[in-house]
């Protein structure tokens, strides 16, 4: 463990939380000090969900320190299986709880004696995973506890359904735009002729988690959440999965027919070729637009990606592949799927990087001087201080990616949305430039700090001046390269004759 101030995956709990809080009737007890409960705030704000979280925290105090926590936990559980009558309440232990060693296992086995619901304990290892990983674990355990539950009092369902049918896996709250790619599935679904069987966890009752076993396949768009409860239900009930992320059109068309040899497999006899090509060329927009002379401008342009390995791989893929884009590094946060990052993207970018600090991507980008970031939030930051436009991708995220309009960017309307995203975010730049030439806006002062260090270098107040004619989509670059010069050089002011050798020099 290190301490962090800022992460791109939170702590093993808040990954448990999610899941538990996007099942219908399910409530989360986390056995934590006071302060580790600001999943209730975080989650209300961003989802702007109108009922109340769902999680209760039983506080780690000093009286808990000096007595033990049995007693006051499992009160805790009886209490709320009393007053909310939930249909499971999941045990959430946290690094504290670790660190005092306390047998939660014990604790829920107390607690169901006298609770109506279910009670479990989601068991997984708070010091070795983060959230994703924990979200991932705690959604297959949730799945085997009702599987295994409808098996010992045989009532689990045999056979499938009449026609082909999919359970959508992995669709949580807080994850990156979760709510619109599950509507926009569920419309490439009914496009096809499938049926949506279940759809896990978001909006899910556990007392429906039986009925898994009758879809003919699952599906998982997202690799973090989701993959080890298709292989648990493959590996238990024998339900083949689809694991290709349908986002851009080359990766959408490999998804759909992916589906159509698995459920032709079983009996379906169906050809998708007619619908991929006519979603292609009349209902997608990305595919003309990638043909359109705006994006040909775009021909050849750097861009950084950088985010959860889902959305950076498939970013890479699309701005490469479909749009010509020069993908100078590819990067993502999910050290625990290193292996397969590197094998999606290496063929399409220059650098892949794999890395869960901020300071490693931010000076990575500082030193290739992209035309554009697809990143998350922190990227964003990066960005803004190196006046380089970024198109947020992937968690983690700000208010602003929680939009109440429709912006899924899975299926083909999601390629509407990605081709929107990366013009907006490559014209940007170009954009403040012309408003600064004709005085539309007032002149944004000359970054004068990097990113790892504040600048050990002073400026002439006629270099300044200088500086500040460059266009702004190039004045951090101008600057950053006539510093490098004059440190090389040992030069400790920035004077016009400094400039101008430094432009000479490097062609700053």
């Amino acid at each position: 463990m290190k301490l962090a101030y800022w992460m791109y995956a939170g702590p093993a709990h808040i990954g448990t939380l999610r899941i538990a809080s996007s099942f219908q009737n399910v409530h989360a007890i986390m056995h934590a000090p006071l302060g580790d409960d600001y999943f209730n705030v975080m989650r209300s704000m961003l989802e702007r969900e109108r009922d109340y979280t769902p999680v209760t925290a039983s506080i780690v105090d000093r009286h808990v320190l000096a007595r033990g926590s049995q007693e006051k936990v499992v009160d805790n559980i009886v209490r709320k299986d009393r007053e909310e009558n939930p249909d499971l309440i999941v045990l959430t232990p946290t690094c504290t709880s670790s660190i005092l060693q306390e047998d939660l296992a014990n604790f829920v086995e107390r607690a169901q004696l006298d609770a109506q619901g279910d009670v479990m304990l989601a068991d997984v290892n708070h010091y070795r995973v983060n959230e994703l990983q924990a979200a991932d674990r705690t959604l297959q355990q949730i799945v085997q506890f009702y599987t295994e539950k409808a098996r010992k009092k045989g009532d689990l369902p045999e056979g499938k359904t009449a026609q082909p049918s999919v359970n959508i896996l992995g669709m949580s709250t807080l994850g990156f735009h979760n709510q619109h790619d599950c509507t926009e599935l569920k419309r490439l679904m009914a496009d096809l002729g499938i049926q949506v069987n279940e759809v896990i966890p978001e909006g899910a009752s556990v007392h429906n988690l039986k009925n898994l076993s009758r879809a003919w396949f699952n599906l998982v768009p997202y690799r973090e959440l989701g993959m080890m409860t298709a292989e648990y239900l493959q590996a238990e009930l024998g339900t083949p999965y689809v694991d290709i992320t349908p986002m851009g059109v080359v990766e959408t068309a490999r998804c759909i027919r992916q589906i159509q040899e698995l459920i032709n497999a079983q009996g379906a006899g169906v050809d998708y070729e007619e619908y991929i090509n006519n979603q292609t060329l009349y209902v997608s927009q990305a595919a003309w637009f990638s043909r359109s002379i705006d994006c040909q401008n775009l021909t050849g342009k750097k861009a950084v990606v950088f985010g959860d390995n889902t959305h950076a791989a498939a970013m890479t893929k699309i701005l490469a592949r479909e749009m010509g884009i020069h993908v100078v590094l590819a990067g993502t946060y999910c050290k625990y799927d290193a292996d397969w990052f590197k094998q999606q993207v290496s063929e399409y970018c220059d650098q892949v990087l794999i890395s869960d600090d901020h300071g490693a991507i931010a000076d990575a980008i500082a030193r290739l001087e992209p035309a554009a970031i697809f990143g998350t939030q922190m990227e964003r930051h990066v960005g803004k201080r190196l006046n380089i436009p970024c198109g947020v991708i992937a968690a983690p995220i700000h208010i602003q990616n929680f939009p109440i309009g429709y912006k899924p960017f899975l299926g083909y309307e999601g390629t509407n949305q990605i081709a929107d995203l990366v013009y907006n975010s490559f014209t940007l730049g170009m954009e403040d430039h012309l408003l600064e030439i004709f005085g539309g806006h007032d002149t944004k002062e000359v970054i004068t700090k990097g990113i790892s260090a504040d600048s050990d270098l002073s400026w002439s107040k006629d270099a300044q001046a200088e500086l500040n004619k460059v266009p702004g989509f190039v004045r951090g670059k101008v600057k950053r390269n006539t510093e490098k010069f004059a440190r090389d050089r040992g030069f400790q002011e920035i004077t016009l004759e400094v400039m101008y050798a430094a432009k000479e020099s490097v062609g700053a």
